[in-house]
């Protein structure tokens, strides 16, 4: 076999020793996790903004901007609640490209997943500690969880994952918001079966033991457009699409049947700078339906400090390497006027 074993990744009970996270931080996540999940039992009528840049690859950046993001969260605590987005784990359509930090801690030098995972958990604890809003962060690898399981406040399952067994399953043994994103096909039956799976106790094998789960009850859809068979964006945050899914999924049954809504990626076609009017757009179905202001509890959004992209090799401070973003004024505005549309 053509594998060559370059170092062995340490358990994660080994890094979180190395690395832990003290009492006052977790009390911090623990009350904040309170509040998120109210907003999926529907006991809180608060809306969620998962925002922050598409990957998080500088952690100086990362933690500044989410700093900003801490002070504006202070501005709208009565309307929303603010769950900084940090993904450390980037899908890659033809497995090209760079693959986050987690894979490769300094885009500039060659990957290094043991400096990574080090990397990666070194930046969600720094961000918690600046800001005291604990992060997002999507799951690309399972077996990765266990290295960020007492940070995270909301996981993501992306587009290309969420057919997969395992990242359904595991979802069903976590015990924060798991948002299940439609496919790249949009299929909807595709994302309610995997909510519902999700949603369902299991046995499996989970980091070399044999696991037994409860199911979690607070996974959820993700809408963030499609492509279709020509590779042409399809979006699918408009008023009639919201009303189709909201009606089938309702129909399943599950727990807390809760939406987010993607303003970037396919619901864009990667066009950053339409994020607001979509973003707005969504607000505006939210008041035209008791429907979709019931299930509709909060929104994605890609935002950094500088706006647009540049290459893996790019060097601005505060500018995404993979999809472009809308920069820090236009977000911080943003925010505030969804908080007076809430």
């Amino acid at each position: 076999m053509s594998f060559d074993y370059i170092r062995e990744i340490p358990k994660p009970r080994e890094i979180l020793a190395a690395m832990p996270l003290d009492q006052e931080l977790s009390e911090i996540k623990r009350k904040r996790d309170l509040e998120i999940k109210a907003v999926f039992t529907k006991e809180s009528g608060k809306f969620l903004l998962v925002i922050g840049p598409c990957s998080a690859h500088d952690e100086d950046a990362v933690c500044d901007y989410i700093g900003r993001l801490a002070q504006v969260q202070a501005r709208v605590a009565e309307k929303i609640l603010i769950i900084p987005r940090i993904y450390t784990n980037k899908p890659r359509t033809t497995g090209m490209g760079y693959k986050g930090m987690a894979h490769q801690p300094d885009p500039q030098e060659a990957p290094n997943m043991v400096q990574g995972i080090k990397a990666i958990r070194r930046m969600h604890i720094r961000a918690l500690r600046d800001s005291h809003l604990p992060a997002a962060d999507e799951m690309l690898y399972p077996g990765n969880y266990p290295y960020l399981e007492d940070l995270l406040s909301y996981v993501a399952v992306g587009a290309r994952s969420v057919e997969n067994q395992a990242h359904r399953l595991t979802c069903s043994g976590l015990d924060v918001p798991v948002g299940m994103k439609n496919p790249t096909s949009g299929d909807i039956q595709v994302t309610l079966n995997s909510i519902q799976a999700s949603q369902t106790p299991h046995t499996f094998i989970y980091n070399r033991w044999e696991v037994k789960t409860s199911g979690n009850p607070l996974t959820h859809a993700v809408l963030r457009g499609a492509v279709n068979h020509l590779g042409l964006a399809v979006p699918n945050y408009h008023y009639e699409d919201l009303m189709t899914f909201a009606e089938a999924y309702l129909k399943r049954g599950l727990d807390y049947p809760s939406i987010l809504v993607d303003t970037n990626h396919a619901n864009s076609n990667k066009k950053f700078t339409e994020q607001p009017r979509i973003a707005r757009e969504i607000m505006q179905s939210r008041h035209q339906s008791t429907v979709l202001r019931e299930m509709i509890c909060g929104l994605m959004i890609e935002s950094f400090i500088e706006e647009g992209g540049q290459s893996s090799r790019g060097r601005v401070y505060g500018k995404s390497i993979t999809d472009p973003c809308l920069g820090w004024s236009d977000s911080e505005k943003l925010i505030l006027e969804l908080a007076e549309m809430v």
